[in-house]
């Protein structure tokens, strides 16, 4: 049986519910690690309170469908933003790591909301166009900074590593 153009939707809001919960997690045990990187822990810690934003954004919606989010995959995700953050700390390029990790989950979002804005249009849900048009541009605005910003990490790590400081983190 096919679903409804509504089951699908929200099924995605769920799911960005759930990325964007990972991404926190994520983020938040960078922040932890980060010290000589200040200016990107700047702006991760800018973006966590982005996210936090977009979370209720999400909410918004999921509330106005009657829904709400998936603590199951909210908890799961989590723990998975968790768990992979916790695998670059071994590395000892573990910023790069980071970056480039950071970088592509970026885009992974602004495919999702790309999305959602699609599916949101085709189901007739236009309140939601403009919130979640708000958070793919700040997903956008995010993936950018990190493209601009990556020369400069990587610079930083090299000249850190040869002058034989801890350049991980």
């Amino acid at each position: 049986m096919a679903q409804s153009v509504r089951d699908v939707f929200v099924v995605g809001l769920k799911n960005a519910h759930a990325v964007e919960n990972e991404a926190l997690s994520i983020m938040n045990r960078q922040i932890e690690r980060l010290e000589s990187y200040p200016e990107l822990a700047d702006r991760l810690r800018g973006h966590v309170e982005e996210t936090n934003g977009q979370l209720d954004r999400l909410d918004k919606i999921l509330h106005e469908l009657g829904e709400e989010s998936s603590t199951f995959k909210d908890t799961a995700a989590s723990m998975m933003g968790s768990m992979a953050a916790l695998g670059h700390t071994v590395a000892d390029d573990e910023i790069l790591k980071n970056a480039f990790a950071d970088f592509a989950f970026e885009n992974y979002e602004i495919a999702a909301y790309r999305s959602l804005i699609s599916m949101a249009e085709a189901g007739g849900f236009n309140a939601a166009v403009p919130l979640l048009s708000a958070t793919l541009t700040e997903e956008e605005a995010m993936a950018r900074w990190l493209a601009d910003h990556l020369p400069r990490v990587t610079d930083r790590y090299l000249s850190l590593q040869e002058q034989g400081a801890a350049a991980q983190r």
